[in-house]
């Protein structure tokens, strides 16, 4: 079992990442501009098989959502554990989603 410390969630901006207190555990996010706006595509979140169970990648996905919300992004979850998983869970944060209406003409036009 882990130490009462061990899941707690920092931001870690050097590596893009949110990550357990002993970084075993993190979830990776990439900055993108979209229609001119900072956009946070959450891309992987990896919580080794001694973590799992716990809810740590819930923690850290509301660490992520809590960030992104509090600087005005909005949330590509490319993860499947967000998209499957943690949303359908947490349907509070589906406001800032990021939806492809969201493009402009020009962001369409190059897709």
């Amino acid at each position: 079992m882990a130490a009462a410390g061990d899941s707690e969630v920092l931001w870690d901006a050097s590596n893009s990442r949110f990550a357990t207190k002993d970084g075993l555990a993190y979830l990776q996010y990439i900055i993108q501009c979209k229609n001119h706006k900072p956009v946070m595509d959450l891309v992987h979140t990896y919580v080794p098989p001694s973590k799992r169970g716990g809810g740590v990648a819930a923690r850290l996905c509301a660490a992520a959502f809590e960030h992104a919300q509090k600087n005005g992004y909005l949330v590509i979850p490319t993860c499947s554990y967000i998209s499957e998983t943690f949303l359908p869970r947490n349907a509070m944060w589906k406001e800032i989603i990021f939806t492809p209406d969201q493009y402009s003409w020009n962001e369409r036009a190059l897709l």
